[in-house]
C-alpha cells in the first residue's frame, strides 16, 4: 500500500541492490523513490497495521486449546475463550484484520 512507503528518508532501510530498477524493487515487495539523493531508493515498507479480535461466529473459530482447558489457561496462551455453544472450540485464535 502507498501509505506503507511514506517513510522519513533518514529512516529508510535498504531493500535492493545498487542500480536496481523501480520494477525490480517493487517485485521484491519494496518501495521505490529516487527523489532523495544519498538515501536508499529501494527500501523496506512500514509493517502493515493489523487489529486482532475474537471472531463472533462460533463456526469460524480455530481451536487453540485442548478439551477441558480453563479460561485462564486459554488466555495465558493469548487466545479467546467463550464457553458456549457446544460442539465448537471454546478456546480459539484471534482473527487478524488489516487496518
Amino acid at each position: 500500500a502507498r501509505c506503507q512507503c511514506k517513510i522519513v528518508s533518514r529512516e529508510r532501510r535498504n531493500c535492493g541492490y545498487p542500480g536496481i530498477t523501480a520494477v525490480a524493487c517493487k517485485k521484491l515487495g519494496c518501495c521505490f523513490d529516487a527523489s532523495v539523493p544519498d538515501m536508499p531508493w529501494c527500501f523496506s515498507p512500514k509493517p502493515k497495521k493489523v487489529k486482532k479480535f475474537c471472531p463472533t461466529d462460533p463456526h469460524n473459530r480455530k481451536n487453540c486449546g485442548f478439551p477441558g482447558i480453563t479460561a485462564k489457561q486459554c488466555e495465558r496462551k493469548g487466545c479467546c475463550f467463550k464457553a458456549h455453544p457446544a460442539g465448537v472450540p471454546w478456546c480459539f485464535y484471534h482473527r487478524l484484520v488489516e487496518e
